[in-house]
C-alpha cells in the first residue's frame, strides 16, 4: 500500500508542515492495517495500542532530520516516497519505544500506561496478566518493526535510492542495538567514566535520532559521501547535545514535562554523563545517595529534591550545560564548512532546525519545549487538514477498506509526548 501526503511548501523548509504531512501518512498506514486485520479476525488490541502510541505525542524529531537532510542534500521535485521514508523512522521509533519499555520495566510512556502496561490492562483479573501484557509487547514492537520496513518499501523509491537508504538503515539499526545492548549492561552500575556514558548515549539514542535520519535524506537526495560525511560532522555533535539535554530531563524535569516518573534514569541507576560527573566530584555521601536512589521503587519528592541538590552541588548539572553549548557551537562551524548545495541547503534548512537556534536552555523544561515553538511540548503535532490521498493500484483491498476508514483530520485526545 502507498500513501501520498500533502505536499510541502517549496520556498521554505517548515518543521511543522512535515510533522503534519507525516502524521498524515502514519494515520492513513495505521487506518488501513487496523482495517485489514479485523478483517482476518486478528485482535484489535494489537493495532489499538500501537496506534495510540504512535499517533498519541511525539515530536516527529527523526522524520523532520530526514526531510531536512534531502533538502540540505539539494533534493528536488515528487517528496511523496522521501516522506514515506521520514514516516518509517517513526515506525521503527515506536518498535525501539516499546522494547526498551519491556526492557526498563517502564510503567509509563508519553504520560500513559506503556505498551505492556497497556496490554495487560486489557486482561486485568486474568491470570498471568502482567506476564501476558510483556510477552505481547515483545510481539508489538516486532510489528511495528515490520510496518517500519513496509513503509520502506511502499514508499515508491527508485532502485539507487532504495540501495543507498538500506545502507544508511542497516548501519542505523545495528548502533542502536548495540548501543542498546550497553545500556543493559551498564544499567545499575553507574561510574565515574563519563567518556563510557557518551559512548553509549551516542550509540543508544544520538546517532539514530539526529545524524542517520540528515543522511537517511541527504542519500534520497543523491548526495555523495563527502556530503554524508559534512552531515555527520554537523550532526553528532548537535545529537550528543540533544542526549545531554535529555538526560538534564531526565533528572530534573517533572511528570508533567516528561510523560514519566520523576528522576527515572536515575532511579533506574542509568549511566549518563550527568550522574558519572557528580560521582566523580561528590563526597562519599553523596555517591551513597547517588546511587541509593535506584533501590527505591517510589522515590518521594524529598529523596529526589536532595538527589538534584546533589546534582547541583557538585557542578555536574552546570558541566552538562556547557557540554550542550560546546556541541551545539561545533555542529554551527560544521554547518558553516559544509560541502553542501547553497541556498535551501546549509543555512535555509538545516540553519532552521530549533536545536540549532538554540543555545543555553532551561532544564527545568524539555529542550524541545524551549525552542521557540518549533517541537510542540509533550503534545501532538497538528493533525492534517485532510487526508493524504492514496494510490490503490497495488492494493485494492487497501482501497475499499479506506472508504470505510476514520478522518485523519478529525480530534484526537492530547496527551504527553516524547
Amino acid at each position: 500500500m502507498s500513501e501520498t501526503a500533502n505536499p510541502l511548501p517549496a520556498s521554505a523548509f517548515d518543521p511543522a508542515c512535515v510533522r503534519t504531512a507525516v502524521d498524515g501518512c502514519l494515520d492513513i498506514f495505521l487506518t488501513i492495517n487496523a482495517r485489514l486485520a479485523a478483517a482476518q479476525g486478528f485482535p484489535a488490541e494489537v493495532t489499538d495500542v500501537l496506534r495510540d502510541l504512535v499517533l498519541g505525542g511525539g515530536k516527529r524529531i527523526r522524520p523532520v532530520l530526514c526531510m531536512a537532510g534531502w533538502r540540505a542534500a539539494g533534493g528536488r521535485g515528487d517528496e511523496g516516497p522521501v516522506l514515506r521514508v521520514a514516516a518509517s523512522l517513526e515506525m521503527f521509533h515506536a518498535f525501539a519505544l516499546v522494547h526498551d519499555d519491556v526492557m526498563d520495566r517502564s510503567a509509563i510512556r508519553r504520560g500513559r500506561p506503556s505498551a505492556h502496561e497497556a496490554i495487560a490492562a486489557r486482561y486485568a483479573g486474568h491470570p498471568g496478566a502482567a506476564r501476558l501484557g510483556v510477552d505481547a509487547a515483545v510481539l508489538l514492537g516486532d510489528l511495528a518493526l515490520a510496518w517500519s520496513d513496509e513503509l520502506l518499501h511502499t514508499a515508491g523509491l527508485s532502485a539507487d535510492q532504495f540501495a543507498a537508504a538500506t545502507m544508511v538503515l542497516d548501519g542505523m539499526r545495528t548502533e542502536l542495538m548495540y548501543g542498546q545492548y550497553l545500556d543493559l549492561l551498564a544499567t545499575g552500575q553507574p561510574s565515574t567514566d563519563v567518556d563510557a556514558a557518551l559512548r553509549l548515549a551516542r550509540f543508544k539514542s544520538a546517532k539514530y535520532t539526529v545524524e542517520r535520519p540528515l543522511q537517511l535524506g541527504a542519500v534520497l537526495a543523491g548526495a555523495d559521501a563527502g556530503a554524508c560525511a559534512a552531515l555527520s560532522a554537523f550532526g553528532l555533535p548537535l545529537s550528543e547535545a540533544f542526549q545531554l539535554r535529555d538526560d538534564l530531563l531526565g533528572a530534573f524535569g517533572s511528570p508533567s514535562d516528561t510523560g514519566k516518573p520523576a528522576a527515572e534514569d536515575l532511579r533506574e541507576g542509568k549511566h549518563t554523563a550527568l550522574l558519572a560527573l557528580a560521582l566523580c566530584r561528590a563526597t562519599a555521601a553523596e555517591r551513597d545517595l547517588l546511587t541509593g536512589l535506584r533501590q527505591e521503587t517510589r522515590p518521594g519528592p524529598g529523596q529526589v529534591a536532595r538527589i538534584r541538590a546533589v546534582l547541583e552541588a557538585t557542578g555536574a548539572r552546570t558541566e552538562v550545560e556547557v557540554m550542550i553549548e560546546e556541541r551545539r557551537r561545533q555542529a554551527l562551524r560544521a554547518l558553516e564548512k559544509a560541502a553542501l548545495p547553497p541556498g535551501r541547503g546549509r543555512h535555509s534548512t538545516l540553519g532552521r532546525l530549533p536545536p540549532v537556534r538554540t543555545g543555553r536552555m532551561t532544564t527545568g523544561l524539555p529542550a524541545h519545549a524551549q525552542l521557540r515553538g518549533t517541537w510542540t511540548a509533550r503534545g501532538r503535532a497538528p493533525q492534517p487538514a485532510s487526508p493524504p490521498s492514496l494510490d490503490h493500484s497495488e492494493s485494492p483491498s487497501a482501497a475499499r477498506l479506506l472508504a470505510d476508514a476514520p478522518n485523519p483530520s478529525a480530534p484526537k485526545p492530547r496527551r504527553a509526548a516524547l
